[in-house]
């Protein structure tokens, strides 16, 4: 069952739209433990921007091959199980109305991080980006902990915990 969560504050309408980002997260789960990326002390799920001409599939295994290494095969890629959207107006910039839908998918697989297929971005590689392998039990709580680390992970970190959260709720349905 895919959970939808809907941000609209600024109440935009399907219309005052002008731009739309769709994004792919992972809960990469490995035994009882769960991959998340630190970069700069925000922590987050591997994954990223879904390019033009990509499915779904294609944009999970290219995002988590170059974030942590591992070549995914399409038996490990499960359906999406939560769905958040952004609607955000002037966002990037004034006059920009973006709707962000950020995709968030579990992964079961016995792979370990491979850093030397990584193909990080300057930008990760500036925030020296890098991988944490977290006892799923406890990835809630180190969340929380992390949060005063970077102002960002006020905003991303609710999301990451929900995911978690839906994750283990759906395990248990």
């Amino acid at each position: 069952m895919l959970k939808e969560v809907i941000y609209n504050y600024d109440n935009l309408k399907d219309e005052d739209v002008t731009e739309t980002v769709i994004r792919m997260k992972a809960l990469i789960i490995n035994s009882n433990n769960i991959y998340i990326g630190n970069e700069n002390g925000i922590f987050q799920f591997p994954g990223g921007h879904l390019e033009e001409g990509e499915t779904f599939n294609e944009c999970l295994k290219r995002e988590v091959l170059e974030e942590t290494g591992i070549i995914l095969e399409d038996s490990e890629i499960e359906r999406p199980f939560m769905k958040v959207t952004f609607l955000n107006k002037d966002w990037p910039e004034i006059g920009k109305n973006r709707k962000a839908e950020i995709y968030y998918y579990v992964i079961k697989t016995n792979k370990k991080p491979d850093l030397t297929k990584v193909k990080y971005t300057e930008h990760e590689k500036a925030g020296n980006f890098k991988i944490a392998e977290i006892p799923l039990k406890d990835a809630i709580e180190k969340i929380k902990e992390n949060i005063p680390n970077n102002e960002k992970n006020k905003v991303i970190a609710p999301d990451m915990i929900s995911a978690i959260e839906e994750y283990l709720k759906q395990c248990d349905e």
